[in-house]
């Protein structure tokens, strides 16, 4: 089953056992109240928790294929040139020194 679906059932269940929960009251029936009461509540809960796995799901399958992507675009190491170090020359910047290749 799909979470979407255990989601859908969870809440349809909630909303029934909080009605009992409702027909107990009105019937002066405390502990049926109680224990529809939580039961609904957990249904609930549940159901929240379906449709937070299924975000999280989506968030790392989106993360995954990010990832994927980088790593498919990726040349090199992109700290690195892809020059030789003898085509470079020292240039002062802001008392750092950083190494630009030479135009010719």
């Amino acid at each position: 089953m799909s979470n979407n679906l255990l989601e859908k059932i969870f809440k349809i269940v909630a909303v029934i056992l909080l009605g009992v929960a409702a027909f107990f009251l009105w019937r002066n029936n405390f502990d049926g109240v109680f224990i529809s009461a939580v039961l609904g509540i957990v249904s609930f809960v549940l159901s929240y928790r379906f449709q937070l796995k299924e975000r999280l799901d989506g968030r790392e399958v989106e993360e995954h294929s990010e990832k994927e992507f980088a790593e498919e675009n990726y040349r090199g190491n992109l700290f690195e040139a892809d020059f030789d170090d003898d085509e470079l020359t020292d240039f002062e910047l802001e008392n750092e020194k950083e190494k630009v290749p030479i135009e010719r």
